[in-house]
């Protein structure tokens, strides 16, 4: 994001499995990790929208970390990258509301990883 290099540290990674309000099954990747020096739990949280069942992740960029939620967006979308190959999407809320999206690549790249390989594959096993 802007053209800015960032460092990242994962410390930990963990999967857990959700309901929403609505009864579906949600996927719930929590992974602790340092960006340049600020370290945060990273939540993404994955469901199956629209018709065609798609995977989408979405996660939330917070105002109570040094920056507030500009920096906290940078931070995210670079943890992102370097963890799957592939940076999310950014979206800007009319509420100013800063909204990462990731998609079923950044699934794949999550996948690579053994702590959170197994319950990614029992998802979309269980959810397609």
């Amino acid at each position: 994001m802007n053209n800015r290099k960032h460092m990242v540290k994962v410390i930990d990674g963990r999967v857990e499995f959700k309901r929403s309000k609505s009864g579906r099954k949600l996927l719930r990747i929590k992974i602790t990790a340092e960006a340049n020096g600020v370290r945060r739990e990273y939540v993404i949280t994955f469901g199956r929208y629209g018709e065609i069942n798609v995977a989408e992740g979405r996660a939330y960029a917070r105002a109570d970390v040094p920056g507030g939620k500009e920096a906290d967006a940078e931070k995210f979308s670079a943890f992102v990258k370097a963890l799957t190959g592939r940076g999310p999407t950014i979206h800007r809320t009319r509420d100013s509301k800063i909204i990462i999206e990731c998609y079923r690549e950044h699934l794949e790249g999550f996948k690579r990883y053994a702590e959170l390989a197994d319950a990614i594959a029992k998802w979309l096993e269980e959810m397609s």
